[in-house]
């Protein structure tokens, strides 16, 4: 049987990454949803790209775009880090890829432009950084940037009546669209939770792993999840991102 995981922000914590998958009953034929911010933060983001990279020539990965990647994306291509990246984990960022060959460079660069803005399986389950916020779905978002920067979708979600139903009148047709929505980007931490959070049928996956939280993987079918020890642990030597 075919199982599929999705797997929150990384943000430069290789250790991290490396750790939960070898927790995690991952087999080589199943598939893997990451859902975006592979870089700024912790001081592996280099290494992260690297071994996602080898990873997808032995797994079925499916990579999506968060902001701090499109960040880096537009390093690679211009020379220039935006301010919004850089003082917000990109300094390590750069640090990382200090030593890069022009090669090496080149490969991640086609990485970042191959990220997917979100993923429908065939299950109607959608996996998105950040959110949507048009009523017609994803693929009808006037402007993309909005799948790795919108915080709307999860705010709403929070702010529901914990009763409402989809056959109500006032439930969000957003959340409608899809039996279910996997998103990262805010951090689970800045609301005290440590583990994924559900809310009516948004999964968000996103447990802090820039910050003071783990990495997490997670099941989409039945919902177990596995995570890293908090980051900062396993960088006991550098200062992580703040809230």
């Amino acid at each position: 049987m075919h199982n599929t995981f999705v797997i929150g922000d990384i943000h430069g914590g290789l250790a991290a990454l490396k750790q939960v998958l070898e927790r995690a009953p991952v087999k080589p034929d199943d598939t893997l949803i990451f859902l975006g911010d592979y870089v700024d933060g912790w001081p592996e983001s280099f290494g992260v790209i690297e071994f996602l990279i080898a990873l997808a020539k032995k797994q079925t990965c499916v990579f999506l775009k968060g902001n701090h990647d499109a960040c880096c994306e537009t390093w690679l291509t211009t020379g220039v880090l935006p301010d919004s990246s850089y003082h917000y984990g990109g300094k390590a960022t750069l640090a990382s890829y200090a030593h890069a060959t022009e090669a090496q460079l080149q490969q991640h660069l086609k990485f970042y432009q191959a990220l997917r803005y979100y993923y429908v399986d065939n299950a109607n389950r959608l996996f998105v950084h950040a959110g949507f916020t048009s009523l017609h779905g994803p693929q009808q978002e006037h402007h993309p940037e909005m799948l790795i920067w919108d915080r709307t979708l999860w705010e709403m979600a929070l702010a529901m009546d914990a009763t409402l139903t989809p056959d109500s009148p006032y439930y969000p047709k957003r959340l409608k669209l899809f039996t279910e929505i996997f998103i990262g980007h805010t951090p689970t931490v800045r609301i005290s939770k440590f583990v994924p959070v559900n809310v009516h049928n948004v999964w968000n996956i996103d447990t802090g792993a820039a910050f003071t939280g783990s990495l997490t993987l997670l099941d989409v079918s039945t919902k177990a999840y596995w995570q890293s020890d908090a980051v900062q642990s396993l960088y006991p030597d550098v200062t992580g991102r703040q809230l």
